[in-house]
């Protein structure tokens, strides 16, 4: 059925961030956005209404997660990165069981939901069960398994797996097309060049997203500098970014790196609290962007951030690229409210996301004021509303949620799942894995 969302502010993160007064939303029975305007301009509508207080705006995208990590979450936080990884989280991986993941996915999207994060690009074991629990919250995901060299995993045998995934279902499945497959060659210094290659062609044949770690910390790929001169270098001569490539953290990056990165269409995905937490250094965003690059947020793990809240990812990118500069005015709340939505849609290749226009999937986020951050109402300056919301009221008025036009948080709390029970199964494996 079809759906008219009626509300004072509608901010749909067209590139100018406009933020449409007295406006409505309609939604056809597809879930996709039919008309987006002010009241007065609306056309005839005979489906239902919802009339609401306060902001309503697109879902954000958080473009780099590991969101069944949940079940890890404040293990070995003190670590620097590679100490992190290979003395607390890939041991107690090993000991993830298949359902074990669905458990930490469901508590992953059910945060995230909650925090008006619709989306999530998700790079995890297991994806089965990943797509299976997005399924179930009724999120949105685009699903990366790993392709990656461990003791006892063959990258061959993970790559196999996924092109036969991918050619059985296709790349988007699910209603409202709440599935996208892909592959995650974890990294360059995890996986050898033809594994690589090999993952690259098989992503270009089939058009899927190739989700990858490049250049997060200084000292995760000294060998593969020295060799091929830098990471992104050595991926493009393997033929990563001939296709659809999302590259996350990217800290450590050259002005040639920047420059290639721009010229074969590389989406980038910053995670600030991440990268500040493992010390693993601040993204040139300032120079990504000024250079024509897709920058999308990401939360990273939420076991190296330690949240899946998406609206500190956009403080925290503001606040570190204004100090890495020395310029207050580098990044305004306007730009970093873009970046976690149409910019996040721009770094995946997803043009059916991330704003509120016709054509676009309705995934919408009702944010109400009863907040002392917005005391002072609805009726001042758009750039004031603008900076209430992202500087001093992030997620926590964040109510009502709708995916494909489907409502999946109802005044704060999921519609389809039990959040206590996704709670207490996620403690009860938490407790497994650390006996």
């Amino acid at each position: 059925m079809s759906h008219r969302f009626h509300a004072p502010v509608v901010l749909p993160a067209d590139p100018a961030c406009s933020l449409l007064r007295d406006a409505v939303v309609d939604v056809d029975d597809s879930g996709r956005i039919a008309f987006v305007g002010q009241a007065a301009e609306a056309p005839e509508f005979t489906g239902e209404v919802s009339r609401l207080g306060g902001i309503l705006l697109p879902g954000l995208v958080n473009t780099h997660a590991h969101s069944p990590m949940t079940l890890l979450r404040g293990m070995g936080g003190d670590l620097p990165l590679l100490r992190w990884l290979r003395e607390i989280i890939w041991p107690t991986e090993a000991k993830l069981r298949p359902d074990d993941v669905r458990a930490g996915m469901l508590l992953g999207s059910v945060e995230m939901l909650r925090h008006g994060v619709t989306t999530s690009a998700e790079m995890y074991f297991e994806g089965e069960q990943v797509v299976d629990a997005v399924l179930t919250t009724g999120g949105r995901a685009l699903v990366a398994p790993p392709v990656i060299e461990l003791p006892g995993m063959k990258w061959q045998t993970s790559l196999a797996a996924i092109d036969r995934w991918i050619d059985a279902d296709g790349l988007r499945f699910g209603p409202g097309d709440r599935i996208e497959l892909g592959y995650g060659p974890h990294s360059a210094y995890m996986l050898n060049p033809d594994g690589v290659r090999a993952t690259a062609e098989s992503a270009a044949a089939r058009g899927a997203l190739v989700q990858i770690h490049v250049a997060e910390a200084a000292n995760e790929d000294v060998a593969q500098r020295a060799k091929y001169g830098s990471v992104p270098r050595l991926l493009d001569s393997l033929g990563v970014f001939a296709g659809r490539t999302l590259a996350a953290h990217s800290i450590h990056l050259s002005d040639e790196d920047i420059t290639l990165f721009a010229a074969r269409g590389v989406g980038v995905a910053h995670c600030p609290g991440s990268n500040a937490k493992l010390a693993s250094g601040i993204a040139r965003i300032k120079d990504l962007r000024d250079a024509g690059v897709a920058v999308g947020l990401g939360t990273d793990g939420p076991a190296s951030n330690d949240d899946l809240d998406l609206w500190e990812e956009l403080q925290l990118t503001a606040m570190l690229a204004r100090l890495a500069t020395n310029d207050s005015t580098v990044l305004t709340a306007a730009d970093v409210l873009l970046m976690a939505t149409r910019g996040g849609a721009d770094a995946l290749g997803r043009p059916d996301l991330g704003a509120l226009e016709p054509g676009r999937w309705a995934d919408l986020v009702h944010v109400d004021l009863d907040d002392p951050a917005f005391a002072a109402g609805v009726d001042v300056p758009d750039e004031q509303l603008l900076s209430n919301l992202v500087w001093a009221a992030g997620s926590r008025r964040v109510r009502d949620v709708w995916v494909a036009g489907e409502q999946v948080v109802a005044d704060a709390e999921p519609t389809r799942v039990d959040r206590a029970k996704v709670q207490a199964a996620a403690a009860d494996t938490a407790a497994r894995l650390r006996a």
